[in-house]
């Protein structure tokens, strides 16, 4: 196998502390690892770098025990890990897509509403998913007649920015949503005549989802879900590459790691549902989260690697949560699955090199 060049497409805070090896959350190190192992050169890249009409690129590569900026032909294929807002950048990874390079990920982040409305199209999933709407003065009102704890999703959020719930109690409605240091929770109580003055600002100004909140799972009565990883490899088939459980902290509703939710191996559910449910759970898991990924890679361009998060009732019922497109893979390492965490990195380079020989078997057919 030749040694070939694999691009890792990386935001530009990212992409500066490559020499340092700070690269927060990403290794660079499992990259090289996985890279190694298919015969690849990874090279670390910046949109900005890649002249689209001159077909190079300028990236980091490895030489020696540093790593140099070095001018070299756009690679064939390329993993994008990079989150982009502005639509010039779109368009430009769209051109470079229609040259014939092979951007798997193409886009990292669709909204909520888009993938709720994708799922919403496979009568086979509809079941696992919470009831959903944009959040409209009509919509609001219709959830709060017929649900009495509702979760509120900006449609462009992450991490768990911005999500707000509402509960009914004996003394009416509620909202709980962050303070603005962000580091705590305010709970205002509204009534008739509506919601907060703040709230319903930011609700204009932001399009936001409201959804039936599930009855999720405790462990010491704290709310959880899983994460599931789901990613294509060598054969470009969708597998499970793993799973963990992530526990919300005391007093909270979110179980997001960057909101202080703690991951743990999948074991910690024996503490928190039957336990011989358990097999059966987490088979119905893994059944749900490939059918997932595979309806939306039908639907969306490249994609290939994904972060599932599903929902837990305490009988093990799944239902669907949200999908992320950049998956947070250091949760594996959290929890002390360092295995696992390694191989989220091998298997979508696995997947780059099932791309790349496919790209070389095409041209030669062509040339035949």
């Amino acid at each position: 196998m030749g040694q070939d060049h694999i691009g890792i497409l990386l935001n530009s805070s990212m992409y500066r502390g490559i020499p340092q090896r700070k690269t927060g959350q990403e290794s660079i190190a499992n990259y090289e690892e996985a890279a190694r192992a298919n015969g690849f050169i990874p090279c670390f890249l910046r949109l900005g770098d890649i002249d689209a009409g001159k077909h190079s690129s300028i990236a980091y590569i490895r030489n020696g025990s540093d790593y140099v900026r070095m001018t070299i032909p756009t690679p064939k294929v390329i993993h994008n890990r990079a989150l982009y807002r502005d639509a010039s950048a779109h368009r430009k990874i769209r051109s470079l897509a229609s040259q014939g390079i092979s951007i798997f990920n193409l886009n990292n982040r669709y909204g909520k509403n888009v993938i709720h409305r994708l799922l919403q199209e496979e009568p086979r999933l509809n079941q696992y998913l919470p009831a959903t709407a944009e959040l409209s003065a009509a919509s609001l009102s219709s959830m709060m007649s017929k649900y009495h704890d509702l979760i509120l999703k900006p449609v462009r959020g992450s991490v768990g920015d911005g999500i707000m719930r509402m509960q009914r109690d004996s003394l009416g409605w509620k909202i709980t949503y962050p303070s603005k240091s962000r580091r705590s929770w305010t709970t205002e109580r509204f009534g008739r005549d509506g919601m907060p003055a703040r709230l319903q600002r930011q609700f204009n100004q932001i399009t936001y989802l409201i959804q039936e909140r599930i009855p999720l799972a405790e462990y010491e009565t704290r709310p959880l879900d899983l994460r599931v990883t789901v990613q294509r490899g060598a054969f470009g088939e969708w597998a499970i590459t793993g799973m963990f459980v992530k526990i919300a902290p005391q007093n909270s509703f979110l179980s997001n790691i960057a909101k202080g939710g703690y991951p743990y191996p999948i074991h910690v559910l024996t503490k928190c549902i039957p336990a011989r449910l358990i097999p059966d759970v987490l088979s119905h898991v893994e059944m749900l989260s490939l059918s997932i990924a595979r309806h939306l890679s039908t639907r969306l361009p490249l994609l290939a690697d994904l972060g599932i998060d599903i929902g837990l009732t305490q009988e093990g019922q799944p239902y669907f949560i949200e999908c992320n497109g950049r998956d947070q893979r250091h949760g594996f390492r959290k929890a002390g699955l360092t295995e696992i965490w390694k191989e989220t990195y091998r298997r979508p380079i696995n997947f780059a090199r099932y791309l790349y020989d496919r790209i070389n078997l095409n041209k030669l057919r062509s040339e035949a």
